[in-house]
């Protein structure tokens, strides 16, 4: 395999981010969800518009994951005001953490977690966190087998579909 290299989004990179994130978002959740539900949430959650909006936030930042030219997976941070929950200045929020289907299993989903502890690190944040889906069973043994535990929950609207996340922290060493 082709040595994988992560790297920060810019806004060149627009329409890969939003290739890479409806493919991996469907890939994950198509199968549990109805096809009605996922149009809405990847039309509206992926638009041009929003992602955009998201890049440019001075408290978010993306990294793309990628092997000879092609983005095979993806990461999104939130720093202060741009966590959807947690608004701590101690914390990071892990909004995004993807990898495409044929790529699972291969150590990119460790390489993009460990860009997320090192750049929290670098920001010396108290802990990182995440809120994933309750029947995301194989994202939950993922996060627990990286010293994640569940602090809370809280409800993630998947097109007209009120879905319960596990809110889930790690406390980074100082």
């Amino acid at each position: 395999m082709e040595k994988i290299r992560i790297r920060r989004v810019s806004s060149e990179d627009l329409g890969r981010l939003q290739i890479i994130s409806r493919e991996t978002f469907r890939e994950t959740f198509a199968a549990m969800n109805t096809e009605e539900n996922m149009r809405k949430y990847l039309e509206e959650g992926f638009s041009t518009e929003r992602l955009r909006t998201e890049l440019m936030d001075p408290h978010s930042e993306f990294h793309f994951a990628e092997q000879d030219d092609n983005v095979i997976g993806y990461l999104k941070l939130n720093f202060g005001a741009a966590q959807t929950e947690l608004q701590d200045d101690s914390s990071v929020e892990i909004e995004r953490i993807y990898v495409s289907g044929a790529f699972q299993g291969k150590g990119v989903g460790n390489l993009l977690f460990a860009k997320a502890v090192a750049r929290a690190s670098e920001m010396n944040a108290d802990h990182v966190w995440l809120g994933v889906w309750e029947e995301n069973e194989k994202a939950i043994a993922f996060y627990r087998k990286n010293g994640f535990v569940a602090f809370d929950k809280h409800v993630f609207m998947l097109g007209d579909d009120a879905q319960t996340d596990i809110m889930m922290k790690l406390t980074l060493p100082h």
